[in-house]
Formats: structure tokens, sequence, C-alpha cells
């Protein structure tokens, strides 16, 4: 039994490589492991390696067993053993599962029975997953995330090296071991997790190109790859950049009056910027996150020289708007906005149409569950979402 569960793994290795090169090449990366039921329910990762329960690989398919070790893998490459932070492992742990099972599934893999899947989460972050899930839940993983588990061996190697790469085949051994009692999963310390998350980012990014080279990169995965290797920023610093952008002083090579005499040399010219923000005042958004964004455009406006309008909308607009702010003023929140109503976008850009507004930028902040114009207006708008709701043109930032 054990030399068919072998040649199983290792056929579902060769098949991913050929047929999905993108996560065969990350599957490749770690060396495969049988360990006793009682350590491994399934199959897990430590992110150094990965562990098998034999009796759980052998009622698989070939099919699922791809998806299983690709599973592993991306839990890995995507650096989920570093992103939690704060969160409640549980919670996080299934977050990470509903955000790596879609992807497979659209790559053409098959799972198995028990795998964590839920409608509405595709194309997400585990983080913006993570506060649709309940605190209670009784949900699991049908995997063992092993890296992010209380270390209770203080400081025992089973077999590992402290830098994050198993002894016996970090560097591209990746035989499947039958030994059942070979190196058990152990948890991170600081400087391994520290450590293999550059490790799997440069991995990820050898993985990527490499299928790309091979034409086998799917668009799925190649923005999945692209957002994970951007810098992530804040929302606060995407917000400024924006901003600035659309305020960046010029250059003027007016010709100057003849008392400056007969060369033309550029001068700097600074413009008045017209901002336009708008508040989302559907009962989806409530009045300390609308506070917290105030504040923060006030923030970024005393940077800058920004005329701002500010304006809201539910299911219509509010009719005690606009407001304006000039350059000095402070912007705040007025006293008599009002809203909790449903959601439309579109009068806000038809009330901009109306006016013959044509402003340098268009802020939204709100939760993009909505009726859209159909057609992209002339000008930049940068969504603000609150939320796991889509926008069909304009930039999209997102706030939790």
């Amino acid at each position: 039994m054990s030399d068919d569960i072998e040649t199983k793994l290792s056929a579902a290795r060769t098949r991913l490589i050929l047929d999905k090169p993108f996560l065969g090449a990350l599957v490749l990366r770690l060396p495969m492991h049988a360990t006793k039921p009682e350590r491994c329910k399934t199959i897990g990762t430590d992110v150094r390696a990965l562990y098998y329960n034999p009796d759980y690989i052998s009622k698989l398919s070939l099919d699922q067993t791809q998806y299983v070790l690709a599973h592993e893998a991306l839990h890995c490459a995507l650096s989920h053993f570093v992103r939690r932070q704060h969160r409640v492992k549980q919670r996080w742990d299934i977050a990470c599962d509903l955000a790596i099972n879609p992807l497979l599934i659209k790559e053409g893999l098959k799972p198995p029975p028990g795998v964590l899947l839920k409608s509405g989460f595709e194309d997400m972050m585990a983080e913006e997953i993570y506060p649709y899930i309940d605190d209670d839940t009784e949900e699991e993983t049908h995997d063992d995330h092993f890296y992010d588990q209380e270390d209770k061996s203080q400081g025992s190697s089973g077999g590992q090296s402290l830098d994050g790469e198993d002894k016996g085949g970090g560097s591209g051994d990746n035989e499947a071991e039958s030994d059942q009692s070979g190196p058990a999963p152990r948890p991170l310390s600081e400087t391994e997790r520290e450590q293999l998350a550059v490790q799997w980012r440069q991995r990820l990014a050898g993985a990527a190109q490499q299928a790309l080279q091979a034409g086998k990169l799917g668009a799925n995965m190649a923005r999945l790859v692209e957002h994970l290797l951007q810098p992530q920023l804040p929302w606060r610093m995407l917000l400024a950049r924006y901003m600035t952008a659309a305020a960046r002083d010029d250059y003027s090579y007016q010709r100057p009056s003849r008392r400056e005499g007969n060369a033309i040399l550029p001068s700097l010219k600074s413009t008045q910027v017209d901002v336009v923000v708008i508040l989302d005042t559907s009962g989806s958004v409530n009045d300390t996150e609308m506070q917290e964004f105030v504040s923060e455009i006030d923030a970024i406006k005393g940077q800058m020289r920004a005329r701002l309008t500010l304006h809201a909308c539910d299911a219509e607009l509010c009719k005690n708007g606009p407001w304006c702010f000039e350059p000095w003023e402070e912007f705040s929140m007025p006293s008599n906005i009002y809203g909790r109503g449903g959601t439309r976008f579109t009068p806000v850009f038809e009330w901009l149409e109306r006016t013959e507004r044509k402003p340098d930028l268009v802020v939204y902040f709100t939760d993009a569950e909505g009726e859209f114009p159909s057609a992209e207006p002339g000008f930049q708008v940068l969504w603000l979402v609150k939320g796991r709701g889509k926008v069909p043109w304009g930039q999209r930032i997102q706030l939790n």
C-alpha cells in the first residue's frame, strides 16, 4: 500500500507540473512525508514540508490528489502563515480555505469531499473574507495548518533546520517518504516565519515566470500573483497617492513680460484641484466609518490646494447638499446630512452631468452594493469600498 500511495503522489505531482506548471512548481518545493493519523487527519503543511495521512490519500482519486497538493502549496505561496496578524486562528483558517478553493476550481482541478466552498467569495483575498466568518462558527478546514499552532516542543528540531528548509529535501529532493516515524510537523518561530515569507515570495515569482514562459499561466492566477507581488499599502496611503497625483504641480512655458527679458524659462505653476467627495449614506455604512473617512480626506486636503465639494447619496441625492469647502476651510461632516435608504450611484453622476461639472477626481465612499451608471464618466473616479462589492469601472481601494 505504501508503494501505491507514493506512486499516486508522484503521478499527481507530475501531472501538475505538466498541465499546471505554476502550481506544479510550487508543489515541487514541498518535501512530502507520510505521518500517523493522530498527527495529521488528512493532509497539511508547516510551510517547510507537506504531511499526509496515507489512509486519506488512498481514498482520493488522482484528480483529487492533485487538488490537495496544490491546496497546500498555495497556503505557502500566498503567505497565509504571516498574514493572520491579530485575527482569530479558526476564522482565519476558514477564510484562507475559502479564498484558495475557488481559485483551484477555476483552474479545472477537482476537489475532494469536505472542502470549504461558499458562493460569493470568488476573487476575494482571505483578509476580505475574514469579516464574514462568524465568531462562533463550527466549520473546519479539510486540511491541517500546522504552521500556526502552539509550539509545545520548545525548540525541538523534528529533523528540520532552523532556516526553514527540510534537511532531507529542502533543496529539491521531493521524493515522498513513507516512514511513519519520520519528521513531525511543528509551528514556526518568528525567525523562520520571516525567512520563509521571503523564500515563498521568491518561489511564487519564479513559478509564475516559468508558467508564463510556457504559456500556461491562467488569467486568475496571473492577477493574484500580480497583486501579491505589488507593495501592499494601507488605504489611507493609496487615497493620498491618488489625491496628490491629481494635484501635481506642472511647469509653465508661457512667454514672460518684456520687463523680465526675452528668455523663456520654465516656472512652477500650481493649480487648484477640484475634488468631489461622495458619501454613501445607505444603511450599510455607519456614522463612525463616515467620520473616519471625512477626517482622512481633511488630513490629505491640508497638504494640497484642493477645493472640495461634498455630497451624500443613498437611493437619491441628499437634498441639503452639496457642501463646498475652499482650500483654507476645514473639511467636516455636515450636521444636516441624512440617508439610510437603499443604494444607487446613478443620481450622483447625473447631478455632475446636469451641472456640467468635470472634477479632477471623484472619491466615492461606499459598500459598492447598488445601481451603477451604464457608462463610465469622462473623469477619474476612486471607489473606497467597505465590504466585498465590485465596481464596473474606476479605481477600487479596499477599506477593511
